[in-house]
This record gives C-alpha cells, structure tokens and sequence, in this order.
C-alpha cells in the first residue's frame, strides 16, 4: 500500500501569483521526496484558523507570506533566535500539536545578493524600505552579513523605530550603524536599496526617492513577476541594477525545505530553470 504523500502549503493574501508550489514540486523530484503543496488563501484575520484545518487535514509544513508572518511568529509553540528577533515567521515545522517557527526570509535575501547576483554585503551601505513583516525578517540576516549601515524607512517612523530598537544589540555586536528615517526624509546615496513594502502588489509609486540609488547600486524588490515591474523599471530609469525577488524565494524555500525534509536542494539549478522560463 502506498503511502500519501506529505502535505505542504503556503498562506498568504492574495496567493494565486505565489510560485511557491512549483518551486517545492521540482526541490521534492531532484532530491527524491513525496510531497504535496498547495497554495491557501485565507481572509484576513483567518491565519489562526486556517492553520488549524489545515493541522486537522495532517499538514506537516506551511510557509507564510504577506500579511501573515507576524501570526505565524504569534502561534508558535517554539521560535528559533530568528523570529524571536524579528516577530515574524515565514516557515512552520508541524509536528502533533508542536508548531517550529523560523524565518529564512534573510537567509534567501542575502544568499540572492551575495551568491546569485554577486554583491558582497560586506562594508556597504543599505536602505531598506518597509518595517512589516517582511523587513523584520531580512534586517538582522542584512547585518549578520556585515553591511556598515542600515537605514530603515517605512512611512510610519515608530515602526521603523522599533524595528532598530529591536536589532540594537545585534548592531553593536556586528558593528553596523542602523537608523530610522521617513522614506522622503533619507539622505544619502545607497549601495543596496531593499523594498520590503507591499508598494509593489498595490501598484502605489515607490516610497522613496532616486537621490537614495548610488550609480550601479543594486535596486531589489523583494515581489517578483508583474508586482514587482514598477520598482524595476524606475530602478532602471536612474542608473540601478534592477533585480526581483525571484532568488529570494527559491532561496528562502530551499532553507524551509531543509528544515521539513532535511536534506537541501539544489537551488541554484532551480532558479536557473525558472529565469529561462520567463525570459
């Protein structure tokens, strides 16, 4: 008798976009595993019960994405150094009624920049743009990776405030200068510019002005596909290297996957077949 394969998902809203599941099918066929993975949206305010269906239903494993993240760090029964840092999870190991919490936003971030698109971390100066979830999750991995500063910019100061005041003692241990500014109020030029809002999925105008791109710095957007499409354009228009948060998600999934399934895929392989097909 065959057994059913193991169950996965991603949370998220909206979630039709998310390439989640084709990422996780080709990581199970090039190492081996059984596994299914679909896509769920939930309504907002619905994480808590989603994520008790779907534990009914013998999930072993969900990633989280927008606007969810914070909840998945809420939930957990067991929070790795990284979520306990940032608030926020995008990974659950599912076992009985245990729930894991980790968070390899930062991790994919960081292997994207410095390993696929080749720029060091190190010494450069950052902006990252947005202070949800998503941010929270890449700045401690940004300064664990050396950059000398991090400017955080989000609309709303206090929570880019407390977003610092949070990775404070993380800073001084790495040396990195952090501060909080309004997005209209950064000054200076970057090396690297991250957008971590949802700016992107909405459409809105990017929040920042193009005085914060230092010629040849490289502009990520953490969306990927059509989101993403106005921030690369206006990247591209002053003189950035525009890049999307295509790497992010394949290499942000390949860590979840090592953590359910322990064994690592192959990600670069896997990035390198989703690039040729959208070219």
């Amino acid at each position: 008798m065959h057994s059913h394969p193991d169950l996965y998902c991603v949370f998220g809203n909206p979630i039709a976009h998310s390439r989640s599941p084709v990422i996780h099918a080709r990581f199970a066929e090039l190492t081996g595993h059984r596994i299914t993975y679909e896509r769920r949206l939930l309504p907002e305010g619905g994480f808590d019960t989603g994520l008790q269906a779907f534990m009914a239903e013998g999930g072993r494993g969900c990633n989280v994405t927008v606007p969810f993240k914070h909840d998945a760090a809420r939930v957990a029964t067991e929070r790795s150094a990284r979520v306990q840092l940032a608030g926020a999870a995008n990974t659950l190991v599912l076992a009985g009624e245990d729930i894991y919490a980790d968070n390899t936003d930062g991790l994919g971030l960081v292997a994207d920049i410095e390993r696929n698109a080749q720029v060091p971390l190190l010494g450069r100066d950052v902006l990252l743009v947005g202070a949800g979830g998503a941010a929270a999750g890449v700045l401690g991995p940004l300064i664990e990776a050396g950059a000398r500063r991090v400017v955080v910019a989000n609309r709303t100061l206090a929570k880019a405030e407390a977003l610092v005041a949070a990775h404070a003692a993380l800073a001084v241990q790495y040396g990195a200068v952090l501060a909080a500014a309004e997005p209209q109020a950064v000054a200076g030029a970057f090396d690297v510019v991250v957008n971590a809002t949802a700016s992107s999925l909405s459409g809105a105008a990017v929040p920042v002005a193009a005085t914060v791109l230092r010629p040849g710095c490289l502009a990520y957007d953490m969306m990927y596909g059509p989101a993403a499409q106005g921030f690369l354009d206006w990247a591209r228009q002053h003189g950035a290297v525009p890049r999307d948060g295509l790497g992010m998600l394949v290499e942000q999934a390949a860590e979840a996957f090592a953590l359910w399934r322990g064994v690592r895929p192959p990600s670069a392989k896997v990035l390198a077949e989703l690039r040729a097909q959208s070219a």
